[in-house]
């Protein structure tokens, strides 16, 4: 027997009205102004990690590393890259472009007294929080040019600086214009263990492991005071790019490859979480 009776559509097929849509709609609204203080936090956070952890952005205040790196007064300071991984699992290398505390025997021209206005000494310790630099910090950027066990000494018959005898090839270094092309010299010097001997690129317009503490033992910087490696010029655009780190001794065997790839596998790894909380961002704007 056939049934003639008519045929009902389930409750869950029948269309839903723009009425009916409108409350969820409004919903998934008022949950993304819900969730948009908590996304904020978050990424507030991440910038902070990351600037603690990974990297953070410098600014060069000093001709000391020209043209390596932009500080003159009559251009806009370059800002910097600095890769904090690298050196946790290695030692600075000669060449490597470094940023370090001061030791106490350093002294630094270039800080500004902190702002005295409230809202000024606020915005400077959120800027501080996500990598800007701040006004008074004690912090110098120059170029390994030997390590704990070596002996460093200017000049050679060609004006050279020495390590252990031979002289380095220092295609980075610049002498100011209308300048004589000849570095100043200084006595010999063993380096010790977990010490670093440093110099500005702009080989006689900075104060560095020559003259600062008067130079000798006090100038030498503490590897323990290293914060981190100058990788890239973020900032002006038209100054994009890498920092050379030439290694001006006889190159020899780098370290083991796993080294060389750590930071790198650790910055993608730490890029994951970036990269979902954009997407959910994105997602909710799109709803």
């Amino acid at each position: 027997m056939v049934d003639d009776a008519p045929e009902q559509n389930p409750p869950g097929d029948e269309p839903s009205s723009d009425a009916s849509d409108k409350p969820a709609k409004q919903k998934k609204k008022g949950n993304f102004w819900k969730e948009l203080p908590v996304l904020i936090l978050v990424a507030f956070g991440l910038a902070i990690g990351i600037q603690i952890f990974l990297g953070r952005v410098y600014m060069i205040p000093s001709e000391s590393m020209e043209t390596t790196l932009h500080g003159c007064t009559d251009c806009y300071g370059d800002r910097v890259l600095v890769d904090k991984v690298t050196f946790r699992f290695t030692d600075p290398a000669p060449g490597d472009v470094i940023v370090f505390r001061g030791p106490p025997s350093w002294q630094n021209d270039f800080i500004s007294a902190e702002p005295d206005n409230p809202v000024s000494q606020g915005l400077s310790w959120l800027g501080s929080l996500v990598g800007l630099p701040s006004a008074n910090e004690e912090d110098f950027v120059k170029r390994v040019i030997a390590v704990g066990g070596q002996t460093v000494k200017c000049c050679d018959e060609q004006n050279r600086v020495t390590v252990d005898g031979k002289p380095l090839d220092e295609p980075y270094k610049h002498f100011d214009e209308g300048t004589p092309a000849e570095q100043e010299s200084f006595e010999e010097l063993k380096i010790p263990d977990g010490m670093l001997f440093v110099l500005g690129d702009n080989r006689n317009h900075s104060c560095d492991s020559r003259c600062q503490g008067q130079g000798g033992l006090n100038g030498l910087v503490p590897v323990s005071d290293v914060i981190g490696k100058a990788r890239v010029i973020v900032l002006p655009p038209s100054r994009w790019g890498g920092v050379s780190d030439h290694d001006p001794q006889t190159v020899s065997m780098g370290a083991p490859g796993w080294q060389e790839n750590v930071p790198l596998g650790l910055g993608i790894v730490g890029a994951w979480p970036l990269l979902l909380l954009g997407r959910r961002v994105r997602d909710r704007f799109r709803r």
